[in-house]
C-alpha cells in the first residue's frame, strides 16, 4: 500500500508551485508598495500594513514547509492555531498533515480580506477546505473567542505581534505543545524569542536552521 502524502497530491502541489513563483516576485512587490505611501507618513499600524502588503506572498520556504508537515504528522494535533494565513501556502502544509493524520483542524487568522478571499479559493481548489477554518480580522480579536486547546501553534504574521498572540493564546497551551515562529533572523521577532528562550516564562526552545530559522518551543 502507497504512504498517503496530500502534498503530492496534485491540486495541492500545483497550488504550492503558484504560490512559491509569485513569492518569488516579493520583493520588487513590496517595494512599490512601500513607494505608493506618502512621503512622511507615519508609521503603520497592523491593518494598515495588511492592506499596503495584500499582494505580497511572504511564505514560509518549502523547507520550512515539509518542516512543518512533518511536526504535525508526529504530534497529531487536534487543533493546529496558525497567526498569519496570508496567500495560504503555510497553511496548506499543515491542512495536508491533518488530512494525512485522518483527525484534526486548522484554524487560521488573516488581517487582510483580500488575502483571505484568495486563500479561501485556493483551499476549495485543493480540497482541503474542509479541515481549514479562516478566521478573518486582527487576531488578538478572532482568537480571543477560541475555546478549544491550542494543541500546535504556527506564529508567522507581524512579527511584533507574534508575543501578544501567543500569551492570549497560553491559557490554552498544554503541556507538551509545540509553538513554531518563523523568521528568527528578523528584528521585530526579538521581543518574543526573548521571551519563549527564557524557562522562567515556561519553554523550552530551540532554533531550527531553515532558511530565515524557525523557533520551536515545548510549552513546560
Amino acid at each position: 500500500m502507497t504512504p498517503t502524502n496530500t502534498l503530492e497530491d496534485p491540486r495541492v502541489s500545483a497550488s504550492l508551485d503558484r504560490m512559491f513563483r509569485h513569492a518569488e516576485q516579493d520583493e520588487e512587490t513590496s517595494r512599490r508598495a512601500r513607494a505608493a505611501l506618502p512621503q512622511g507618513s507615519a508609521p503603520l499600524g497592523p491593518q494598515e500594513q495588511a492592506d499596503v502588503n495584500a499582494e505580497v506572498y511572504m511564505p514560509i520556504s518549502a523547507q520550512g514547509g515539509r518542516l512543518l508537515y512533518n511536526l504535525i504528522r508526529a504530534v497529531r494535533p487536534a487543533t493546529v492555531v496558525e497567526f498569519g494565513t496570508s496567500f495560504g501556502i503555510s497553511t496548506l502544509h499543515l491542512a495536508a498533515a491533518v488530512r494525512d493524520n485522518g483527525t484534526g483542524r486548522v484554524i487560521s487568522t488573516e488581517l487582510s480580506a483580500a488575502k483571505a478571499a484568495a486563500a479561501r479559493r485556493t483551499f476549495a481548489e485543493t480540497g482541503l477546505d474542509d479541515v481549514i477554518t479562516v478566521l478573518e480580522g486582527d487576531a488578538r480579536d478572532t482568537l480571543a473567542a477560541l475555546t478549544d486547546p491550542a494543541d500546535f501553534v504556527l506564529l508567522d504574521g507581524w512579527k511584533d505581534l507574534c508575543l501578544p498572540v501567543l500569551r492570549l493564546l497560553e491559557p490554552r497551551l498544554a503541556p507538551g505543545t509545540l509553538v513554531v515562529a518563523d523568521d528568527v533572523d528578523l528584528e521585530d521577532l526579538a521581543p518574543y524569542l526573548d521571551y519563549v528562550r527564557d524557562s522562567r516564562n515556561g519553554y523550552q526552545s530551540v532554533t531550527f536552521p531553515v532558511e530565515d530559522g524557525m523557533e520551536i518551543s515545548c510549552r513546560l
